[in-house]
């Protein structure tokens, strides 16, 4: 007789529950998978609260947002600065623009553009320094334009920016230098080569104060100053720099004393140029021309 066996139930109670409690672990990890694959998983969130689902995973990688604005790149290239843009070394030379000159111009130029002009040539090609000196201008305007050959030196010079003070005279056989007069001369003109101009003389001994330095004048002319001396001969000329010799002259009024008037007319005719140069002398004692005046008009 078969008995029963308490055992045998029991078996077959455990085995389905295994076989559902495997199950139930597959279902699981299949869902746990399955919540990975598909981008979800439970969390707490640090303050405690309930799970938050995260993002899923993107297939393309994505860059952090900038906080900057860009600006697009133009679509053509800056151009490059050719050889002909921007010269390459500094000029030689710097314009030179004339500027208003106040005095008369008597000599060696009649004008600013005339000084301009020489300016360039001697920027140029170095021609005629001896603009640039104003002792050498002051002796070629004595002895060169007025013709007073005997007076040849230059007794002082007195030079305060572009205004000059030279006292031209001779050298007698015994005693000093003697001066002659003191010529005024200016730069005309701008820039650190600008000439020297004659525009007249400082005078002392012997002055030319009529007409008026820069009045319009018309032949005949009447000159008049004053005189100290003994035993004076003056003699009067009109000049202008076009012509070799005098437009006019008066000789000879005879003079003396301390500071005594003298007056005297000469006519003139031939004036052509902007400026005439009116100039009174003095000699006979030493040598023909001793001292002189002079100031500038317009004919």
């Amino acid at each position: 007789m078969t008995g029963s066996d308490p055992s045998q139930p029991a078996r077959r109670r455990t085995r389905p529950a295994v076989i559902i409690a495997a199950a139930a672990a597959v279902a699981l990890v299949s869902a746990v998978l399955s919540g990975l694959a598909t981008g979800y998983f439970d969390r707490q969130s640090e303050s405690g609260g309930p799970a938050v689902p995260l993002p899923a995973a993107s297939t393309t990688p994505t860059q952090r947002p900038s906080t900057a604005t860009l600006t697009p790149s133009p679509t053509t290239s800056k151009p490059t600065p050719t050889a002909t843009s921007k010269p390459t070394s500094a000029p030689t030379s710097t314009p030179i623009a004339p500027r208003p000159f106040k005095y008369q111009p008597l000599w060696p130029f009649a004008s600013v553009d005339e000084a301009a002009a020489w300016q360039r040539e001697y920027r140029s090609g170095g021609q005629q320094p001896w603009h640039l000196d104003a002792g050498l201008t002051a002796l070629s305007f004595t002895n060169g334009f007025l013709g007073f050959k005997e007076i040849d030196q230059v007794v002082s010079r007195t030079i305060r920016g572009d205004d000059a003070q030279i006292s031209v005279g001779y050298h007698a056989d015994e005693g000093p230098y003697s001066v002659s007069a003191v010529i005024h001369l200016v730069r005309i003109g701008q820039g650190s080569d600008a000439p020297w101009e004659v525009v007249g003389t400082i005078d002392n001994m012997l002055t030319l104060e009529r007409p008026k330095y820069g009045a319009s004048v018309l032949s005949p002319l009447t000159v008049g100053g004053r005189i100290t001396g003994v035993d004076e001969s003056l003699r009067v000329e009109v000049r202008q720099p076009s012509s070799e010799q005098p437009l006019g002259t008066y000789c000879c009024l005879p003079g003396g004393g301390t500071r005594q008037p003298w007056t005297a007319k000469v006519s003139y005719k031939g004036a052509t140029d902007p400026a005439l140069t009116i100039v009174v002398s003095t000699g006979g004692h030493i040598q023909d021309v001793e001292r002189f005046a002079i100031t500038g008009v317009r004919p």
